[in-house]
């Protein structure tokens, strides 16, 4: 198994889930954003990298409009199969709740650095180039970033 996606195979009970447990085929990059109906409504936007699927859960949805800054909490590494998956998590699990695919399609890495994160998105939905930045200072968590639209 891959060392990037233990926590995600850490938190499931695949007998219970219909998730995937990780066996990937290799595709070109791609995102994803799903619309998460668990416990609290948001949407995982997520980037094909490393091999994985980085995620981040947006509470308040990726931003259509320029100059919107939004929320995106990073969460664990994803299987690269989960691009695909839309399904009820059963009540128990990790992540109850249904999920079902807003938009997906290819994106072009423009800049990558341990603080920042520029892609051109070319989904059904999404287009255009988007900032992920990671939020600074002591009273912030390590795991929140702000994503935006931008020129």
């Amino acid at each position: 198994m891959n060392d990037q996606l233990r926590e995600y195979v850490d938190k499931r009970d695949f007998s219970r889930t219909p998730e995937p447990s990780g066996e990937d085929e290799n595709v070109d990059p791609f995102f994803v954003v799903q619309d998460h109906r668990a416990s609290s409504h948001h949407h995982d936007f997520r980037l094909m990298l490393d091999g994985t699927l980085k995620s981040w859960a947006v509470p308040k949805m990726v931003p259509e409009e320029l100059k919107v800054k939004r929320l995106a909490v990073q969460t664990e590494d994803h299987p690269v199969s989960y691009g695909s998956f839309e399904g009820s998590i059963p009540e128990g699990e990790y992540g109850a709740g249904e999920v079902k695919i807003f938009d997906r399609g290819s994106f072009e890495l423009l800049e990558r650095t341990a603080d920042k994160i520029v892609v051109r998105l070319d989904g059904a939905r999404l287009k255009g180039t988007y900032a992920l930045v990671k939020f600074k200072g002591k009273e912030t968590s390590e795991k929140n970033w702000l994503i935006m639209r931008t020129r």
